[in-house]
């Protein structure tokens, strides 16, 4: 890694070819790049570009806080980056990246693919503000057949693979892992069980009655004919569907001549089983086997890429994306982002396809060779059935975005009509609503969920562990503790207010230059002039979703308005509006009291969409607080006392719970008793004795 400090303009001519340089994403929060801005931040980048080899690399830009604006790679590190500093092509996007650079650091790579690679990660794993970044939450289900026992296990699985086993997926929903395993369990008689529960049983469990398992356990299938069916699974699932189902066929047409009808039958359930999981399928493929096909549509100046996972010639699902991006970006360039970003954390298949031929489709099927090790082909087809597929997720797409953007269109109407109902200038971006939950003061937890255009931003909802300092109950005081921990995180992260640049105009009307052209004039490449108040659009960046909260929304009656008034005012988060739900007599879902600064208690007509909005948001805030404590009690009931002892770790718990058998029985144990415990010595057994007896 190379980090080097600024020192002056590169040579004028660039040494190979010249690079163009990739548009960035809107950032969060658009700055006002001036001119004494931009011309530091070229400064900064051209310091850095004399310097730099001309090889292929990742390069990533940072502000002066020392967060990560871009993250990019290069064939060649040098002139990628020494073009910035010439201006060429800067749109304002570009323009208002470079004013706000203030550190830049790098790698150099071997290859181009392995730095596309290596931007793929980085961009997953720092979200730079102005990369495209694919918005993907949730983890693939994977189906587990795994290879670390005797007798194989068959399961649902996300997240790494740190397992022994085969992994087959991804599917693009657990509904789809469900249906399947549930289909393989009638065809091949696996186990679904623990390997705990496996080594406990005595006699054959429910599965195994009702013919969904072979009762390995209990040996009612000796381990190598068991181990026989997992072949025959694997096989299946691996694309020989063709010669298990020929094999289960030939056994069943035998065991009907030697007339074992019964056993006849049996075969013929597995292979409608087999037959289920293949036909239950919206779209099956005859002549491809293995592919993921990717389909992107733009609306509105919003993406949306379908995602359809094929395996064995069957059709796991599908699973929508919406890549944040900027409208000015084609769908060619926002797919391949996509397409790198995706298989960061998961094996591509052999094949990938696309809706639209994007510029560097050598250079990712190479990537994505690389990782999987072994071949992987990316096309754009143009005709036959890989078309069609194209075609066909290229029209998921675009219902899907059109869903969306119809979703976005209702949820803003709400958003503006809460907006009115509390006489607030402009709609909300970011509503935040606060609850608390616990009983008589123990496990107290407080909730906060968000909303937004999107709906319920699940992603932002966060939890607060109550302090014992808190008195136990009051209600206000708990309030008051997770406005202020959530207020003074916003403080710190906030920091003093930011400067775009502390350089005065040029002296005398001096005109400031990008890359030897006057700001105001045209730039390099035909690109509009960049006004001496540059790169600052006529409107916020709408896409970016915003950390500090438009309203406030606290379940409560005026004791919580107040306690949360005061935090708020306290902390800088004064002209954030904020407003206290109390429940109306008899607890009347259609008679709340609202209590909002520098108003009078209030009411909502009945029927107006505000208030049943605002029901929805204190229902979720109630239905996530409740949960989260209901959890945190759950293991505070489920906490063994013998984990709260210092020095008594998995082994020694295990050797004190196989000698007494409960909990109870070593705490009713003499010291004497826990001294001859195998595998616990005498200091072991007086902490014990100790921990229990208060001595």
């Amino acid at each position: 890694m190379n980090r080097e400090r600024p020192d002056e303009l590169p040579d004028a001519e660039m040494e190979d070819e010249e690079e163009s340089l990739p548009l960035p994403a809107p950032a969060a929060d658009l700055t006002e790049a001036t001119p004494g801005a931009l011309k530091h931040g070229i400064e900064v980048i051209a310091g850095f570009a004399r310097h730099l080899p001309g090889k292929p690399g990742v390069y990533r830009m940072f502000d002066r806080a020392g967060e990560v604006l871009y993250v990019g790679k290069a064939k060649n590190l040098k002139n990628r980056v020494t073009a910035y500093a010439r201006g060429m092509a800067h749109t304002n996007a570009v323009a208002r990246m470079i004013a706000e650079t203030a550190n830049m650091e790098f790698v150099t790579t071997g290859t181009e693919a392995e730095a596309l690679l290596l931007e793929s990660n980085l961009i997953k794993q720092l979200r730079p503000r102005y990369n495209v970044l694919l918005r993907d939450d949730k983890s693939f289900p994977y189906i587990l057949l795994s290879g670390d026992h005797e007798a194989p296990q068959i399961a649902k699985h996300r997240g790494s693979r740190q397992r022994k086993g085969d992994y087959f997926g991804p599917f693009a929903s657990v509904w789809a892992v469900t249906r399947t395993i549930d289909a393989l369990q009638k065809a091949f008689l696996l186990r679904s069980c623990t390997d705990s529960f496996y080594e406990n049983r005595t006699r054959p469990c429910l599965l195994f009655q009702i013919k969904r398992c072979s009762g390995p356990c209990t040996r009612e299938i000796s381990i190598p004919d068991y181990q026989g069916l997992a072949s025959q699974a694997r096989d299946f699932l691996s694309g020989r569907s063709s010669t298990v189902k020929q094999t289960l066929s030939a056994r069943m047409q035998e065991a009907a001549e030697e007339l074992e009808f019964e056993k006849a039958a049996r075969y013929r359930d597995r292979l409608a089983a087999l037959s289920a999981v293949q036909a239950g399928q919206d779209i099956n493929t005859q002549g491809v086997e293995e592919a993921d096909v990717f389909a992107i549509d733009e609306q509105a100046g919003q993406f949306c890429v379908e995602i359809f996972f094929f395996r064995n010639h069957q059709n796991w699902g599908n699973r929508a994306l919406f890549p944040r991006a900027d409208k000015s970006l084609t769908p060619a360039e926002v797919l391949a982002s996509v397409v790198s970003q995706f298989y960061d954390d998961k094996p591509p298949p052999r094949l990938v396809l696309l809706s639209h031929p994007v510029e560097e489709i050598e250079l990712i099927a190479q990537a994505l060779s690389t990782r999987a090790n072994r071949k992987v082909e990316v096309t754009a087809p143009k005709r036959g059935e890989k078309y069609d597929l194209v075609a066909h997720a290229q029209k998921n797409a675009r219902e899907a975005l059109s869903r969306k953007l119809a979703d976005n269109a209702g949820q803003q109407s709400l958003l503006a009509a809460l907006g009115a109902a509390f006489g607030m200038e402009k709609p909300p971006r970011r509503v935040e609503v606060y609850d608390n939950s616990h009983i008589m003061g123990t496990n107290a937890v407080g909730g906060m969920i968000v909303a937004g255009k999107d709906g319920f931003m699940k992603s932002h909802y966060r939890t607060f562990n109550i302090s014992t300092d808190t008195i136990a109950g009051d209600d206000f005081g708990m309030m008051r503790e997770v406005l202020q921990r959530r207020f003074a995180r916003l403080a710190k992260e906030a920091g003093p207010n930011p400067t775009t640049s502390t350089d005065s105009p040029p002296p005398g009307g001096e005109e400031l230059e990008v890359g030897g052209v006057p700001l105001g004039e045209g730039l390099p490449g035909g690109t509009p002039p960049i006004p001496l108040q540059a790169a600052r659009e006529d409107e916020a960046d709408d896409s970016a979703f915003p950390s500090r909260p438009d309203l406030v929304i606290v379940d409560g009656g005026k004791g919580q308005f107040e306690a949360a008034r005061k935090i708020m005012a306290e902390l800088g988060g004064s002209d954030v509006p904020l407003v206290a739900i109390a429940k109306g007599a008899d607890r009347n879902a259609m008679r709340e009291t609202f209590f909002m600064t520098g108003r009078e208690p209030f009411k909502l007509p009945p029927r107006d969409p505000a208030l049943y909005f605002i029901q929805r948001l204190r229902d979720e805030a109630h239905r996530f607080a409740i949960g989260t404590h209901r959890a945190k009690r759950k293991r505070d009931t489920m906490t063994n006392p013998l984990d709260e002892i210092p020095g008594i770790g998995p082994s020694r718990k295990r050797a004190l719970l196989l000698h007494f058998g409960t909990v109870k029985a070593i705490q009713r144990a003499k010291l004497d008793d826990l001294m001859r415990t195998p595998g616990v010595n005498a200091a072991t057994a007086k902490a014990v004795h100790e921990f229990f007896h208060d001595a």
